[in-house]
């Protein structure tokens, strides 16, 4: 490492330091989620134009119309994921994206599936979290839509696409006592959670967000 990529990594752990401390500052409370957001270098996710953005509270651009989650949605959802001091246990990511958001769950959860419908898509999320080592973490091109059948059941299901309803594959991959968080909705999306006992389910609804729509099939 030289010295100019050096002082950048020293800006780029100051800059996460500050984003977590702006995320207590929002109400984040989950200290294992807060210490999980601190470990990921988002810079390492996004486009090199836009690293000296990373650490913002906002969603930034990716390839194919994506997005890569605003960093408070990111700990919100995780956050109601283990509310109660709930272990993740085994997990599945909806909608991989650049491989962001798995890399938080991988600090998290025993083990993770990350599912990306977008080739291109998976193949950049798999550079992002090579240099990271994350052994519990599997990334896997499919159609998040309806689950990921050959890995279920999962304790813990999170989405990072908008579904006009709940995907009942995804309702069907619960294991019980599991919890699954989307945003849920079209022109108004608020985040679910979705908690399972037995065959029955209790949905609770939270704050408003904004999303790109879940799409089915892969490309």
């Amino acid at each position: 490492m030289n010295a100019r990529q050096g002082e950048f990594s020293a800006q780029a752990t100051r800059a996460r330091s500050r984003m977590v401390a702006r995320l207590r500052e929002q109400g984040v409370r989950d200290e294992a989620v807060l210490r999980a957001m601190c470990a990921v270098p988002r810079h390492l996710f996004v486009d090199e134009a836009l690293a000296s953005r990373a650490y913002e509270d906002t969603a930034l651009p990716l390839m194919r119309q994506q997005t890569i989650s605003q960093p408070y949605v990111v700990a919100r959802m995780l956050e109601l994921l283990g509310s109660g001091g709930r272990a993740l246990g085994k997990t599945l990511e909806v909608g991989a994206g650049c491989g962001y958001q798995a890399a938080i769950l991988a600090q998290l959860a025993g083990e993770v599936y990350a599912v990306e419908r977008i080739r291109q898509l998976l193949e950049r999320a798999k550079e992002n979290v090579r240099t990271l080592r994350l052994p519990n973490l599997r990334l896997k091109y499919a159609d998040g839509s309806i689950g990921l059948a050959e890995a279920a059941p999962f304790d813990s299901i999170i989405m990072a696409a908008a579904a006009s309803s709940i995907p009942p594959q995804l309702i069907n991959q619960l294991a019980d006592g599991g919890r699954l968080v989307l945003p849920l909705g079209q022109a108004e999306q608020r985040l679910v959670l979705v908690e399972r006992n037995g065959n029955a389910f209790r949905e609770s609804r939270f704050e408003a967000v904004r999303f790109v729509p879940l799409l089915t099939g892969t490309e």
